[in-house]
């Protein structure tokens, strides 16, 4: 039997999913988006989505709970130069858009009644980077359970120190459907998963925690033994060093970076600062400043939605448009923003496939995907061996970043103090304290290492939280200030 194209399969599930069931044709789309330009409005869409979740948690070698959950729904919005007007509900019908639609165009001019000729309709192209599976159904409930308990016993038979073990198993089955004023139609069938493992291992009354897990677009069968086994062996080998770790020392010094999951403080302290509404009002730190060098040398920053089957790429935004490999800082030099489609039209720019929202209840914004730092020349161990007095961090928990200043707070929750080139100990309580344009100018070594982190990272940014990817390869960074317990 012929398959289909997969654009025109994902509009056929998406079809099944969000419009025949409500009686609703891509005509109906069409009046409704008519409907809002009968007043002057610089852009419409409508936001369709069907998402399917479920979760299994582990705790005292018990799956404690498991919970299953259905969310359907619909977005409209106009906007009109920088405003926006947007409505929601939770019912798909018509009458429900048409209300949502005589709501929301009102925010632009009246003036006479126009007629108004549609444009024809258009599919949007769109990238094929993962399997439009449901990822529920890839495996059944008795395995999923035997998976938890799987990861019980193999963290308990990795070392007598362990007391307790959580694990979490994650799966959504998420189906979009957009409709823009433009004629624009496109469709998105979006599996997602993720395991975690956390551990608490406990050494002569005291007690350290361990984290470590993955995930990505695909289904459950990818947690396979060997996978699984990784995990808990990080989650574990965490809690074990922190058990031996002693109070970190403060003060300005050398820091060295590992790869991968670091990259989350290129995320939060550079990444946010790239995002092009911040830029658009001025309040970014790199606002105005393309063209310019804003960091050193060798420095070449990338936010990727392509890259096949990981968590933070799209087929397509949550716009319509087909992501892109954007590079945004290249040796140093800033070559760019992250749009959405308003944003790029006040800018006057191209958006650039980053127009992300939570869901139908949320508009749309600049979001970043995967954004990571490409690799160097140098051995990750000449790096570490370089530091004469100073901190090799390699794995991280919160932070925060001020946009407009660029500052940034990060705790590390798993790193190690070195001297003369030799890692002496394990340390706790280390945080990263500095400027992040400022660091990016104080990177004197970049490994050639890079990895993506293992699929864990959410991103939140004006209440919404969305998937996303992090990566970097060994960077050591100059004089950055080091708040320590010790």
């Amino acid at each position: 039997m012929m398959s289909r194209e997969p654009t025109i399969e994902r509009l056929a599930t998406a079809d099944a999913l969000l419009l025949a069931p409500f009686d609703l044709s891509e005509g109906d789309l069409g009046r409704t988006l008519g409907l809002i330009s009968s007043h002057q409005v610089d852009d419409a869409d409508l936001y369709f989505q069907y998402t399917r979740a479920e979760s299994w948690s582990l705790e005292e070698g018990i799956v404690k709970t498991g919970s299953f959950s259905i969310d359907q729904g619909v977005g409209v919005r106009a906007v009109a130069g920088e405003k926006t007007a947007f409505a929601y509900s939770d019912d798909i019908s018509l009458a429900s858009l048409t209300d949502a639609a005589q709501t929301v165009r009102t925010i632009g001019a009246a003036g006479q009644s126009r007629r108004i000729k549609l444009p024809r309709r258009k599919v949007a192209t769109g990238r094929t980077l993962y399997n439009g599976l449901d990822p529920i159904a890839s495996l059944d409930s008795t395995a999923k359970v035997r998976l938890l308990e799987q990861i019980e016993r193999m963290a308990r038979a990795k070392d007598p120190r362990v007391v307790q073990v959580m694990a979490g198993l994650a799966s959504e089955y998420d189906v979009v459907l957009i409709a823009r004023l433009d004629g624009t139609l496109a469709a998105d069938v979006r599996p997602l998963v993720r395991l975690s493992v956390t551990v608490i291992a406990e050494q002569n009354g005291r007690r350290e925690v361990g984290s470590f897990g993955g995930g990505g677009r695909f289904g459950l069968a990818c947690f396979d033994d060997a996978l699984v086994r990784r995990y808990v062996d990080e989650a574990v080998s965490a809690a074990l060093t922190n058990l031996e770790s002693r109070p970190a020392p403060a003060g300005e010094m050398t820091v060295v970076l590992g790869p991968g999951w670091p990259g989350v403080l290129l995320h939060e302290a550079v990444g946010h600062g790239l995002e092009g509404d911040f830029n658009r009002k001025g309040s970014s730190a790199f606002s105005g400043r393309i063209g310019q060098r804003v960091a050193a040398k060798g420095v070449t920053v990338l936010d990727d939605g392509t890259i096949a089957d990981r968590r933070g790429s799209l087929n397509v935004d949550d716009e319509g448009h087909a992501t892109q490999r954007n590079v945004l800082i290249e040796d140093g030099i800033l070559k760019g923003y992250i749009q959405d489609t308003m944003n790029a039209r006040l800018m006057k720019v191209k958006p650039t496939g980053n127009g992300r929202r939570e869901s139908y209840a949320h508009i749309p914004m600049p979001r970043m995907t995967n954004t990571y730092m490409l690799g160097g020349d140098k051995d990750p161990r000449e790096i570490v061996a370089s530091i004469q007095r100073g901190l090799y961090a390699t794995n991280f928990g919160g932070g925060q970043v001020d946009i407009t200043s660029g500052k940034f707070v990060f705790s590390a929750s798993e790193a190690f103090w070195v001297e003369n080139g030799r890692i002496q100990y394990p340390v706790k309580g280390a945080t990263l304290v500095g400027s992040g344009p400022e660091s990016l100018k104080k990177i004197t070594m970049i490994g050639h290492d890079m990895a993506l982190d293992s699929g864990v990272g959410t991103c939140g940014k004006e209440g919404q939280s969305v998937p996303v990817g992090v990566g970097q390869p060994t960077l050591r960074i100059d004089g950055l200030t080091v708040g320590g317990t010790a």
